[in-house]
This record gives C-alpha cells, structure tokens and sequence, in this order.
C-alpha cells in the first residue's frame, strides 16, 4: 500500500526557514505597508453589485451547451443569460 503524506524526514529535508523568534515576530510589518502596490492589486477584486440584478446559482447543463457558449471565449454566462432573456420574451 502507497503511503499517503509527508514523513518528518521528508519535512526536515525540504525546510530551510528556521523558527520564528518573539523578536521575529515584534518586528513584522503587514503585508500592505511592505507592499503596496501588490496589496492594491489584491483588492481590486469584484465587490457588491449596487443594484443587484443577478443571482448567484447552480445550474446544469448539457455539455453541448456549455461547450457551444464557452467557444466564443469569455463571458459565455452572460451570453447563456441573455439567450434565456430572449427565449423568455418569445414564450
């Protein structure tokens, strides 16, 4: 049977950071303020819609489905969204 994980030999070989020290620690500043070009960077990310219009969900489709709207690249959910709003108007 294949042995799963890692073994303290395993660990002990790979590491080469030593453990951290109170002093270590006293002097470590946050990541923002080291820097702060990366940590504008990381919170750029999507917020709040301010006027909620869609809903998160969970749907499944047939892969001829998915495959058809994926095929013309990104943003294929809006596009399977606007083809449910034009078959919604039709019915």
């Amino acid at each position: 049977m294949k042995q799963r994980g890692y073994t303290q030999a395993d660990l002990d070989a790979v590491s080469d950071n030593p453990e951290l020290t109170a002093e270590d620690l006293a002097q470590m500043r946050p990541f923002a303020e080291v820097f702060p070009q990366l940590a504008d960077g990381i919170r750029r990310a999507r917020g709040k819609q301010k006027t909620p219009t869609k809903v998160s969900t969970t749907i499944r489709l047939s892969r001829e489905v998915v495959d058809h709207f994926r095929s013309a690249g990104s943003g294929w959910q809006s596009r399977v969204d606007r083809a449910l709003k034009e078959w919604i108007a039709q019915h």
